[in-house]
């Protein structure tokens, strides 16, 4: 019944998303003297100021008004928002990002020298790591934009996908102005939660201004912890994040300015969204061990798990207007530390059973896994950028760009007592006492990369862009492992390089003011990198040779050839909006993730071809001053075309032709239907319902193979005398439908709102999490349940 009722919303469409999206003065308008156009959106997406409906690819943008809007509150909410922006979301702070189909698999914590398919970008400064896509609040954003497709010439590597900008609201010069919001929230099945948010701009003199902003935010906990002894600890994923900004601007002229800027950033929190399916310490199939049956958000823990990530961000952008050109540099200084602790008990218990025969109090020892990532990175960009509209007929923008990133990677297991239980030495094997696995991973990385992009117009219809950025990258990397469950490497070298361009061709034809059509050809590249060994003391001799049969030490830089044709329309007067593209993406050397079965490993595999294909549909409209109607989708094939065997003949790990590439469903819409009303003199009502459905899709490739979903007694570790000699569980995740729903009343200066997230409580599965290929356990990442709050919000 639900699905059928999303499937009517999808279909009367709805406001404006992701584009659709009204300005804040706009909004503060009587609902009766709304402008019946759409409001215009100016973004970046060229490195130059142009209408979303200007730029010549497809690109999307919600601005502040409209996320809040559609309830998002982060990344993941506004990925199901958009059209072709997937979301792998392993918690706060842990998100990965595909667009267009374009994934190998989802990354675990243990590959430090994997690169992002998609760049994420706060402003003018590269944020993005491939696992720890910064969790970044959205309050005081101008805009969201997302650039579909390659964004190698402008945007360089880690854009081979698109790109992810967040774009803050900067200083204004003589206005003193600001903003303070409360939201609180609850849910049947979840914990309190709430946050608290202000922003104020100060100007100082004629030619300077400050913008601070504040915030701190309690996320609500929703999982449910069963205990070694049956307790249960209540909402245990539960965190804050808290943070802010200060931005300085100083503007002596019309011509220079300079803007320093410090971004800080603090997420905690106390656990994980994952709901298991099976645990060797905690099911209910056990007759020598107490059986346990699990909550219907629930886990099995016997040790706190969480995340600290600590971020700060400092910046400098500098601009110079000379009468011919823009001059734009931007200094970008990153410090970032992140500590992930998760629950290894089961994992560690698991290789107890199997490798040593162990009793049932030496399988439960604690066992705590902690991931430490230290990271520093400095990068520079100078551009010049021809004058606003361009020389003539000619806009071009040209620029440098230097990244130097120190990254430090480090794994430990502090399992007391394990040395003396076991009777291993682990101190003689390269690790700390008690530690049966220990990893540091050192990385050196430098690119430096020269690019330039122009736009001819041949006449009022006819235009052709063209650019090209060439590219040389380093990377370095020292490698410890030690302890009884490693492959025994002390400071083992490492070294990558690389060079090359990517080019970009766009073709304009403007039919009219009103409509225009573009064709595309791009190029995105991926940087390549250097695996670690496989833990072969853990494999078996099975998963030996699988996977050391595909195993190389380096990996090879991923590239994609992007073919695009798209249109843009304002219709009605500018009372409708419908874009649309086509495209194909030719992929070499897909970087596939893959988990190497017994040896609790990843690794990373290229697949000589796969591809990317679809269609994306945006249509929104205003047909009165009273509603907006919208709707986003895309339709999507993504696949390999080529199998890798190995040594043998049946394809490996997944990567057999015509299989899924992961993460990415075959089809994702948005819809929503906002109401405005005049309630009384200068205060209007407003209700927005948003509907958003994701298709199926599978966390990794090899998840698609026949009997993925089987344990069976070949694998099966029968820890406390078990009544079963395996299980079954279904690893593609299902499609799911979410609706969000907010009513409220705004004036000129204030707002206040009533909302219910998840108004059906659907329990999505989002991804595939299990350890040791699937012995210890097997769970599935899950999302917020239904949640109702209210929000006040005032601004002077």
């Amino acid at each position: 019944m639900i699905a059928r009722h999303s499937s009517i919303l999808l279909g009367i469409g709805a406001v404006a998303l992701p584009s659709l999206a009204l300005s804040q003065e706009q909004q503060q308008q009587s609902s009766a003297g709304r402008d019946r156009a759409i409001q215009e959106i100016i973004v970046t997406a060229q490195k130059r100021e142009a209408t979303l409906q200007d730029v010549p690819f497809s690109v999307a943008a919600m601005t502040e008004d409209n996320i809040r809007a559609t309830g998002s509150e982060d990344i993941v909410d506004l990925a199901r928002n958009v059209a072709g922006l997937t979301i792998t979301d392993l918690g706060p702070g842990q998100s990965q990002v595909a667009i267009r189909g374009i994934s190998a698999g989802q990354v675990v914590r243990d590959q430090p020298g994997v690169k992002e398919q998609v760049g994420v970008y706060l402003d003018e400064s590269p944020i993005s790591i491939a696992l720890f896509t910064p969790d970044l609040e959205l309050f005081d954003l101008q805009r969201f934009e997302v650039l579909r497709g390659p964004q190698g010439t402008l945007f360089g590597a880690g854009s081979l996908a698109g790109t992810l900008r967040y774009i803050t609201t900067p200083p204004r010069l003589g206005a003193f102005e600001g903003v303070a919001e409360l939201s609180l929230h609850d849910g049947s099945d979840s914990d309190f939660g709430g946050a608290v948010r202000g922003a104020v701009n100060l100007p100082l003199g004629d030619s300077a201004a400050l913008r601070v902003v504040g915030y701190y935010n309690e996320l609500a906990g929703f999982i449910d912890a069963t205990q070694p002894g049956g307790s249960v600890k209540e909402n245990v994923d539960g965190g804050e994040k808290k943070g802010g900004r200060i931005a300085f601007l100083y503007q002596p002229n019309e011509s220079f300015s300079i803007m320093p800027r410090i971004v800080y950033q603090k997420l905690d929190t106390d656990g994980f969204p994952r709901i298991e399916i099976y645990n060797i310490l905690g099911n209910p199939f056990t007759t020598t061990e107490p059986p346990v049956t699990l909550r219907r958000r629930g886990q099995f823990t016997q040790l706190e798990e969480g995340l600290e990530d600590d971020f700060t961000l400092a910046d400098l952008t500098i601009t110079y207007d000379f009468p011919w050109a823009t001059l734009t540099a931007v200094s970008s200084y990153t410090d970032r530390d992140v500590v992930v602790t998760r629950d290894a008990t089961s994992l560690t218990g698991s290789i107890g059973v199997t490798a040593f025969d162990a009793p049932s109090e030496l399988v439960r020892i604690d066992s705590p896994l902690i991931d430490t990532t230290d990271l520093q990175a400095f990068s520079q960009e100078v551009r010049l950028a021809s004058p606003p509209g361009g020389v003539g007929s000619l806009e071009w923008v040209v620029g440098a760009f230097y990244q130097d990133v120190d990254r430090e990677y480090g794994q430990s297991l502090p399992t007391i007592g394990w040395d003396a239980a076991f009777g291993i030495d682990n101190t003689q094997l390269n690790a700390p006492r008690d530690n049966p696995f220990f990893s540091n991973l050192v990385y050196d990385f430098q690119q430096i990369a020269l690019f330039g992009e122009a736009t001819y117009r041949f006449n009022e219809q006819w235009s052709l862009t063209a650019g090209i950025r060439w590219y040389d990258f380093e990377e370095e990397r020292i490698l410890n492992f030690g302890g009884a469950f490693a492959t025994v490497t002390v400071d083992e070298p490492g070294k990558v390089s690389s060079d090359g361009v990517s080019p970009r061709v766009i073709l304009t034809y403007d039919m009219s003011e009103d409509v225009s059509f573009h064709a595309q050809v791009a190029r995105g590249f991926r940087l390549g990198g250097i695996n670690d060994p496989l833990n072969a003391p853990l494999c078996t001799p099975e998963d030996l040779a699988i996977y050391g049969s595909i195993f190389s030490t380096a990996w090879e830089d991923e590239t994609a050839l992007n073919y695009e044709i798209g249109t843009k329309m304002q219709l009605a007067d500018g009372r409708v909006l419908f874009n649309a593209a086509a495209f194909y993406s030719d992929i070499e050397d897909l970087q596939a993730n893959v988990n190497a079965g017994s040896c609790s490993s990843r690794i990373v595999v290229n697949v000589p071809e796969a591809h990317a294909m679809g269609v994306e549909v945006e249509l929104f409209a205003r047909p009165n001053e009273h509603w907006d109607f919208g709707l986003a989708a895309t339709w999507l094939e993504a696949e390999i075309d080529t199998s890798v065997t190995g040594g043998g003949t049946e394809p490996l790990a997944g990567i057999r032709k015509g299989n899924r590439l992961p993460t990415s469903p075959e089809f994702q819409a948005a819809a929503s239907v906002t109401y405005m009303w005049p309630w009384s003199a200068g205060l209007d009502g407003f209700a927005t319902l948003t509907v958003q459905h994701v298709g199926s899709s599978y966390t990794q490739l090899e998840d698609q193979e026949p009997g993925f979903g089987t344990v069976g007694p070949d694998s099966f570790i029968p820890f406390g005398n078990p009544t079963i000699d395996g299980f079954t569980f279904d690893p593609k995740l299902p499609d799911y439908q979410i609706g969000n729903f907010r009513i409220g009343v705004r004036a000129d200066e204030w707002e206040a709102a009533a909302f219910v997230n998840n108004l059906w409580d659907e329990r999505a599965f989002l991804a595939l999490d299990y350890e040791r290929g699937k012995r210890a356990r097997v769970g599935y990442l899950t999302n917020q349940p239904r949640t109702y709050g209210v929000m006040l919000r005032r601004s002077f």
